[in-house]
């Protein structure tokens, strides 16, 4: 067996962009190579060819080994609810609602699922890159961790520590990092890499000196500002507010950004098209003048609902929608559109029953059983593929006019009796070229973006070769090789 673990000084570090890129690398290289992360906390997610669910960032490896997603990629991942609660799936099934407070002692069994899912996934190739979360610096949480050390020390796996240059204080992070954790942790860590330079990175030579002195870590390099990272579809809404486009395009579509929004990547791909400007609306700001506007998913349907009226954003879809222009919901933005939300079982919190929006003749109940399934049809006379990721069930008499059609003839989505109110269930309904530009069509813009399963591609590629000039990668394949 080879692994190699990158760990971070820090969340957002680059961590997931790097395993993929060097998953492509070490790919291109004719290795078989699988990624892994033990553990992952966010709510974009992806549906596997087996029916379950991982992390989006772990699909985008996966896509880097050119190899299907699998559960065993992402055995343990957290969906937030609500500040103090979680979904807990478990390589790739619903096993609960974990209480934040709970967390230490609901994680000590979850170690024997991610060291059979690690097990099962070595046994399938050359290489597994795996990925941290968060950072071994956090020591109030090396009880019982899962996701790093824990990991780590449990597998056997050698560590490359990764720094952020970009937000500064590099060489006290990973100094620091050094310094914190305790001896076993720190001899699991062989190097470090520096990520996320911004100019020559000749400059840092006397820096990267210092932190191997300091730290009695080998440094594997310094890697540039990767801008192609910014093509690849991200797992944390932080990012959101940073990746609205210019407002100076030809049309634009806005989507108001939700507490605990879900799976906003299925709008990346209207970034490829150069006449349309996409903004993401943050808390506290009205949504502006738009061509169109989208709801996206979201993990918790009625909170979110209540928050978007707390904001006032209802009155602007109404008002939107008054001007005779179209509204769009995506899974929980489409639960939105309707008459009437009920979770009968309590499942986003106390039983209850709320008012929709009212722009759509549908009606949804939660429930605990979750879709998970990959679906392909035609909508609007243009093929989309993408998958289904929802618990409950919607009826109405605007399901009688749907968006599409499945490819087993089944109906899919709903449209008002104007026209101009869209709900639909597929993530990753504007992945293809074709149905994204029967959507733009309406707009009167013509969409001559590629496929967003293309651009990913070749932003991997990218990637990868930069990766290739910047870092050591055949020292990091002979750590790699000692694992187990």
């Amino acid at each position: 067996m080879a692994a190699l673990m990158l760990q971070g000084t820090g969340s957002d570090v680059g961590k997931s962009v790097l395993v993929a890129g060097l998953c492509r690398a070490f790919a291109n290289r004719d290795l078989s190579v699988r990624p892994f992360k033990p553990q992952n906390m966010s709510n974009n997610a992806a549906v596997t060819a087996d029916g379950g669910e991982i992390g989006r960032a772990q699909a985008t490896q996966a896509i880097a080994c050119r190899v299907e997603p699998s559960v065993d990629m992402n055995p343990v991942l957290l969906k937030p609810q609500g500040d103090r609660t979680s979904q807990l799936i478990v390589r790739g099934q619903v096993r609960g609602t974990l209480a934040a407070a709970r967390w230490r002692e609901g994680r000590e069994g979850l170690l024997v699922d991610v060291l059979d899912s690690f097990e099962r996934l070595s046994a399938s190739c050359d290489l597994v890159v795996v990925e941290g979360a968060g950072s071994p610096a956090e020591v109030n949480l090396r009880v019982s961790d899962i996701a790093n050390m824990g990991f780590a020390r449990a597998a056997n796996v050698p560590v490359i520590l990764v720094g952020d240059i970009d937000r500064g204080g590099v060489i006290a992070s990973i100094v620091g990092t050094r310094a914190v954790i305790d001896a076993a942790d720190a001899a699991m860590i062989h190097g470090f890499l520096v990520n996320k330079f911004r100019g020559d990175p000749v400059l840092f030579d006397d820096g990267y000196r210092a932190i191997e002195a300091r730290s009695g870590w080998r440094g594997y390099g310094v890697v540039p500002w990767l801008a192609d990272a910014a093509r690849l579809p991200s797992e944390d809404a932080v990012i959101l507010e940073r990746r609205s486009a210019s407002v100076d395009r030809r049309v634009t579509i806005a989507c108001p950004i939700t507490p605990r929004i879900a799976n906003f990547d299925d709008l990346d791909p209207l970034r490829l098209e150069p006449g349309v400007a996409l903004v993401m609306v943050p808390p506290g700001t009205p949504i502006p003048e738009a061509d169109m506007i989208v709801l996206a998913g979201s993990k918790a349907t009625i909170p979110d609902l209540a928050f978007l009226r707390a904001q006032g954003w209802d009155i602007d879809i109404l008002a939107h929608h008054r001007r005779g222009k179209p509204v769009l919901g995506l899974c929980g933005g489409f639960q939105m559109l309707g008459r009437s939300i009920a979770d009968p079982h309590g499942i986003e919190g106390a039983a209850t029953t709320i008012a929709g929006l009212g722009l759509l003749d549908i009606d949804t109940v939660l429930a605990p059983t979750k879709t998970l399934e990959r679906i392909e049809g035609i909508a609007k006379g243009a093929r989309f593929e993408g998958y289904e990721m929802h618990m409950g069930a919607t009826t109405g008499a605007d399901l009688n006019r749907p968006v599409g059609h499945r490819s087993d003839g089944s109906a899919e989505g709903a449209t008002s009796a104007d026209g101009l109110v869209h709900g639909s269930y597929v993530h990753g309904l504007f992945g293809l070229a074709e149905q994204r530009a029967a959507w733009l069509a309406r707009l009167g813009v013509d969409a001559v973006g590629p496929d967003h399963a293309a651009s990913i591609d070749a932003a991997l590629d990218a990637i990868a070769a930069t990766l290739e000039r910047h870092l050591d990668l055949d020292a990091m394949l002979d750590l790699a090789q000692r694992a187990g």
